[in-house]
């Protein structure tokens, strides 16, 4: 029998789950053991799981679950070395020479697991099956207009929490560009045609920013891009890969700009690919942006986990998105799943 472990995501401000508990009595029904363990974070209380016929347990205790159970995820785990002995389907950001996805590969070396990453889980057209790209766009939108707001009262981003839903975001965040007395400030959007584009576009669009949407075929050049510095923010929603121009190369910030604000919302400062090398670091949500240039400012947004600013919302979306793949996970070695585990194949030679 197939058994699933739904882990409790351990990274603070994550409160979203990549199932619901009507997909959960789903997998019930069809025959699959599902475990979810408690969380004290979770935006979908444990009762729903329970009512749909999971087992329940204690949070944090998926390192003891059976060697045969399949450890299912959002964000990284705790970085404490332990190696890796289950089968885990996450995000692991660990294949485009992330220095931390290094790390996380020797863990599954050392304890002979093996890791589906999500960000890989592709149909035959490699295309992702399910992603949260359109809520991060979304949300990295807004949180760099909180910086753009901000900055128009001499400060920084101040620190974000989760929203109840969509509504109460942009009620929140109109009223923090009228306090500004400016006028909306106009946006360009990199990767505007994809999930992530399209969700930072809608979010501009709901506010009245204007927006220039750019794709494939306005950064096939390969740069350098003035326009960018010609708009009051830059959100960036390409992934960082080999080929990926540099978007806002370390010389621009010195440079005569309108440009203040760069939503970074693909969010890959560890990359040897980063397209936006202006700063190394990701931000947080007790500091949102970071200032890498007073004069004039510019702040960058690099929350890595921005969809879960809105996250019963972003949680259902991908969960609807995944679940017709999680029914297949009583054949994991081929479809979607085989595709995943030869992707960590490959790279796990590497380590």
């Amino acid at each position: 029998m197939t058994h699933l472990w739904v882990r409790a995501e351990q990274r603070p401000n994550e409160e979203r789950v990549g199932i619901t508990p009507e997909g959960a009595a789903q997998l019930v029904a069809k025959g699959m053991r599902v475990t979810v363990e408690e969380s004290r974070n979770r935006a979908i209380p444990i009762d729903g799981y329970r009512d749909a016929g999971c087992e329940i347990a204690p949070e944090g205790a998926w390192p003891d679950a059976p060697a045969d159970a399949i450890i299912f995820g959002l964000k990284e785990l705790p970085e404490d070395g332990t190696p890796l002995r289950h089968r885990h389907v996450m995000f692991g950001h660990a294949f485009k020479g992330q220095h931390s996805g290094k790390r996380l590969l020797q863990r599954f070396r050392a304890g002979g697991g093996a890791l589906y990453d999500l960000e890989y889980l592709v149909g035959e057209d490699g295309r992702r099956v399910a992603a949260f790209g359109y809520w991060a766009g979304y949300a990295g939108a807004a949180v760099s207009l909180m910086a753009w707001a901000a900055q128009r009262q001499g400060k920084t981003c101040p620190p974000v929490d989760t929203f109840a839903g969509r509504d109460a975001l942009l009620a929140a965040l109109a009223a923090q560009l009228d306090a500004t007395g400016a006028p909306r400030p106009t946006a360009i959007v990199i990767g505007a045609l994809g999930r992530v584009g399209t969700g930072a576009s809608d979010l501009c669009e709901a506010l009245d920013v204007t927006v220039t949407r750019w794709d494939m075929a306005e950064t096939a050049q390969g740069g350098p891009f003035p326009e960018l510095l010609a708009h009051d923010l830059f959100i960036n929603c390409i992934l960082a890969r080999p080929g990926t121009p540099v978007f806002v190369p370390k010389s621009a910030v010195a440079e005569p700009r309108r440009l203040t604000v760069i939503g970074d919302v693909a969010c890959d400062p560890d990359s040897d690919y980063n397209p936006v090398p202006v700063y190394d670091t990701a931000t947080t949500w007790a500091e949102p942006a970071v200032r890498v240039h007073d004069a004039a400012p510019l702040d960058v947004m690099a929350i890595d986990n921005l969809p879960s600013l809105l996250p019963r919302e972003s949680s259902e979306d991908f969960a609807a998105q995944l679940l017709p793949h999680l029914g297949t996970l009583d054949a994991i070695d081929a479809g979607v799943w085989g595709r995943a585990r030869a992707t960590f194949d490959t790279h796990i030679k590497e380590v």
